[in-house]
């Protein structure tokens, strides 16, 4: 695993050697969520990126993306090494602080509702963010130091000083920091410096709210019992999801969990990451943001989370896909394969040039143009999930607040797939200069008409089965014909291309091929040989880091050819990526091996649940697989 800290040197003070901290990378990050936002913390006790109120909201603290966006930092101050955990099977963090005068432990979390458990976690979270600094051992100096910078560091709050609280205000936001401790309001930050004994504890509660009146008293913030209830919330919702027993439990479960934590609970949309314009490669402007529902995304992640025992949010599911979509009868009317957390559909894409960016890499974007782009695999992602979930549905009713049945759901996904298969896209990466005929986009279709053929007899009159299967031969022809590329001994990435690109391994995960199929597996290893390097699968040649969920794919792929020890050191090499929390990134540069990317990175965390499911119905003789179940 890379280390918690880039370090060049280290002191020996009094016997102790400790890592002196130079700077933070995303993978050095952990997590918090409160089913609605997030923010994260680095393992020197600093909360560089925090968006009140949404996933999608303009942050508070955006250091991550500029070293004058904000911060809020909290740790010892003499030279310290640290370690961390998350508390039992939740998000809550405990950094623990060892200094040559004694160790402190510095928990960290976001408020949930009180006494909430299981999937209603979330719904209602109130908008706190909660610190707590506990005195472990000797006496430890701690420094505190509080930096708002709102609207993605545009903006230098007004702070003020009340009844013992810290007031920050701008425009409409207003922070209010309650502290045990006494802070000192300096020129644009609050500061305290404060011995921590053995036994002592010391508390912090952020409550973001609107402004209100001088006189309107807010409640006090039991940050302990809080605390208490945060851990006991994300447990209680961990302890329901306990069904996967396979191989790889805990990064399944930890996986499982980090899914949840992007998840907006009101309406049950998951984002793709918590982060924006964390490059995927440094320099290249490659820098988009992920704070948004992608429905590819969120199709995958509803995959996975039947994976690991997770099949509860179907519902909510389809009523947000539903409602997002619209009536798709109108046949101008778009699919589109990005929505805001509310179904937002106008998503326009500007650039921060006030913003350094992550590690002084611009530009630092907000909002993404890829809402407007046609993609036609959202297609065949949507229906799939929908049969993948069938026996828990009734296809004649409407779920979740629905404008139309699941079955008219369905049958208007199906025959737009079939009215419009033939057409170029962007396809599935997202490709910016010209529309395509992507051989990914062809198959999603072929699934979308597949898995609506198997439904057909749940999904009434109107199902136009006979006009499905026509369609679906059609692909099926047109991608082994025109996608088989002799050349270069692989199906390419689009039809008449010689560019090899590792999307095409999902034609196995989804029955389209088996991977023993003279072609598949002539594809599979062609991947495996040219776009494989230092075990990560790049999406194309030239790339410069690995994708991981494209290697997940590759371990799929080579267990489904047999080679189910080579499937394992692989997932085993890639989990490893991780950091030492379980969390991963989109990417890993090839050279370095340092995880880059928006973090944390649904669709990782997707691509290891699933392949170690599949790893383990291979392992253990049922080899049923996804694309088993989905071709009963």
């Amino acid at each position: 695993m890379p280390s918690a800290f880039t370090c060049r040197h280290e002191l020996d003070l009094k016997g102790l050697t400790l890592p002196i901290p130079i700077s933070t990378t995303i993978a050095e990050f952990g997590f918090l969520s409160n089913g609605q936002t997030a923010a994260l913390v680095n393992k020197e006790g600093a909360i560089d990126w925090y968006c009140p109120k949404r996933f999608d909201a303009p942050s508070v603290f955006g250091r991550l993306l500029d070293s004058s966006a904000g911060h809020w930092t909290i740790q010892p101050v003499e030279p310290f090494a640290s370690e961390r955990r998350y508390v039992g099977d939740s998000l809550v963090l405990k950094t623990v602080f060892t200094t040559p005068q004694g160790t402190v432990a510095l928990t960290d979390a976001f408020a949930l509702e009180m006494g909430v458990r299981g999937h209603q976690i979330g719904r209602h979270s109130p908008p706190i963010l909660l610190r707590q600094i506990e005195g472990l051992k000797g006496n430890v100096e701690v420094q505190v130091t509080f930096c708002p910078r709102p609207n993605y560091g545009l903006s230098v709050p007004t702070l003020l000083q009340r009844n013992g609280q810290i007031i920050a205000q701008a425009g409409s936001l207003e922070l209010t920091l309650l502290a045990s401790c006494q802070l000192e309001i300096g020129s644009s930050d609050a500061t305290a410096r404060v011995t921590v004994t053995e036994g002592q504890t010391i508390s912090f509660a952020l409550i973001d709210r609107l402004y209100r009146e001088e006189n309107d008293p807010l409640p006090a913030v039991d940050v302990a019992r809080e605390l208490e209830n945060a851990r006991a919330g994300w447990q209680s919702w961990a302890d329901m999801h306990q069904g996967y027993q396979g191989l790889y439990v805990e990064p399944v479960r930890r996986s499982a969990l980090v899914l949840q934590g992007l998840t907006y609970q009101p309406n049950g949309a998951v984002v793709a990451a918590a982060t924006t314009s964390v490059p995927e490669t440094l320099g290249d402007g490659s820098n988009w943001d992920y704070r948004f529902v992608w429905l590819r995304d969120l199709a995958l992640t509803m995959q996975a989370l039947w994976v690991a025992s997770c099949p509860d949010e179907v519902q909510r599911f389809l009523g947000w896909v539903d409602r997002a979509l619209g009536d798709l009868s109108d046949p101008q009317q778009p699919v589109q394969i990005v929505y805001g957390i509310e179904g937002e559909r106008d998503l326009t894409e500007h650039v921060l040039p006030h913003l350094e960016g992550y590690q002084e890499s611009p530009p630092v974007r907000v909002g993404n143009d890829a809402w407007y782009q046609k993609q036609l695999d959202v297609l065949g992602e949507v229906v799939d999930s929908i049969y993948l979930f069938r026996e828990q549905l009734d296809f004649s009713k409407h779920v979740d607040g629905s404008a139309k049945p699941v079955s008219q759901l369905v049958i208007q996904l199906a025959d737009r797939a079939a009215r419009t298969w033939q057409e170029p896209d962007a396809g599935m990466w997202e490709a910016r200069d010209q529309e395509r005929q992507y051989l990914t986009s062809k198959v999603m279709c072929w699934v979308a008409l597949d898995r609506a053929i198997k439904l057909a007899p749940q999904l009434g009159e109107k199902a136009n089965a006979q006009q499905w299967e026509k369609a679906r031969e059609e692909i099926y022809t047109a991608v082994i014909e025109q996608g088989w590329n002799p050349k270069i001994e692989a199906f390419a990435g689009a039809f008449g291309s010689d560019r090899l690109d590792a999307s095409v391994l999902m034609m196995p995960l989804l029955g389209f091929l088996p991977a023993t199929d003279p072609k598949m597996a002539a594809t599979i290893r062609t991947i495996q040989r040219e776009l494989t390097l230092n075990g990560l699968v790049c999406r194309w040649q030239g790339e410069k880091n690995g994708f991981l969920l494209c290697t997940y794919w590759l371990v799929e792929c080579l267990a489904l050819l047999g080679d189910v020890e080579q499937a394992k050191q692989l997932f085993e090499q890639t989990t490893a990526h991780a950091n030492d929390l379980g969390l991963l990134t989109e990417m890993v540069d090839i050279q370095s091996g340092q995880p880059i990317g928006n973090f944390p990175q649904a669709f990782s965390h997707i691509g290891l649940i699933n392949a170690a499911w599949r790893l383990t119905k291979i392992a253990d003789g049922t080899d049923e697989g996804l694309n088993q179940q989905r071709q009963q």
